[in-house]
């Protein structure tokens, strides 16, 4: 059945029929089912499926949030309920900011603890990320979220041997640019304006995760990167429900690194010249 269509995954996996269905993007159909809409998406792999779907189970399970519902996982398909589109309001940003808190603070057995019944081998985005669990914040970011993706770009002859040697010394520096220790959070994991759904409902809901346990400043982190619509009426929401330690403002491209690494890694030098930009700020003693 490896040629078959999406449509014909969301009947069997939800045993409903299926009316219509249009295509989303390239891996990520739209099926309206006899009782209403899901969304069916080829994740590529079935570790890719299993992660996302555990994923999603595990920022559901914190009921704070607003995540879609897993329908069915087989294979490399997972259909999940589809959210009814509508427009950014600040009231609405203000709520997320205060969900978005609540999430992290139900917090995870370690940093990089996977989703129960996630598997260790993950994906964000489409690149591997590996869940290996750590006490020490410092030690792990450097360990399992920076350098497998610096090593991946120089490999690729994306990054330069020269230019590494910068991003090495910001690992080196990440002890003293930490902040304030803190517990492992519950974390979306990719965090970025594409996975953030504003619903017609007045609801924010988060999709495709690469869920593990890190540090929350690192979700908020990623939500700046890339920009999103309100933030700061989220941020706002964040700090009202859990403030930050002081300092958050100077540590964000502290965590930006990691997925700029993995947009380099995935997409090319442009994204690697960010990288640079951000680590020649933090590399200095």
């Amino acid at each position: 059945m490896s040629g078959e269509r999406p449509e014909a995954v969301a009947a069997r996996l939800t045993g409903r029929d299926a009316v219509s269905w249009r295509r989303l993007t390239g891996a990520v159909t739209e099926v309206v089912l006899d009782d209403g809409p899901v969304v069916v998406k080829d994740a590529g792999s079935a570790g890719a499926a299993r992660a996302e779907a555990a994923g999603l189970e595990w920022l559901a399970a914190a009921d704070a949030v607003s995540v879609p519902l897993v329908h069915g996982r087989e294979r490399q398909w997972l259909v999940t309920g589809s959210v009814p589109q509508g427009r950014p309001e600040a009231a609405a940003a203000l709520r997320f900011g205060r969900a978005l808190a609540a999430l992290h603070a139900t917090g995870a057995d370690a940093f990089g603890a996977p989703p129960p019944g996630g598997p260790k081998d993950a994906y964000i985005g489409a690149a591997p990320m590996g869940n290996v669990p750590g006490d020490d914040w410092p030690d792990w970011y450097a360990r399992y979220r920076v350098l497998p993706y610096l090593r991946r770009a120089v490999d690729d002859g994306t990054l330069r041997a020269a230019e590494a040697a910068l991003i090495e010394r910001v690992c080196e520096r990440v002890g003293q640019l930490a902040g304030p220790a803190e517990r492992p959070a519950r974390l979306h994991g990719d965090l970025w304006n594409g996975n953030v759904l504003w619903g017609a409902d007045g609801q924010v809901w988060l999709i495709d995760p690469a869920a593990h346990g890190g540090h929350r400043e690192t979700d908020l982190a990623m939500l700046q990167l890339f920009g999103c619509p309100c933030l700061a009426e989220v941020l706002e929401g964040y700090e009202d429900a859990a403030p930050l330690a002081a300092g958050w403002r100077e540590r964000v491209g502290l965590h930006q690194l990691f997925p700029l690494l993995v947009h380099t890694v995935l997409f090319g030098r442009s994204y690697a010249e960010q990288v640079l930009a951000v680590a020649r700020r933090y590399a200095a003693g």
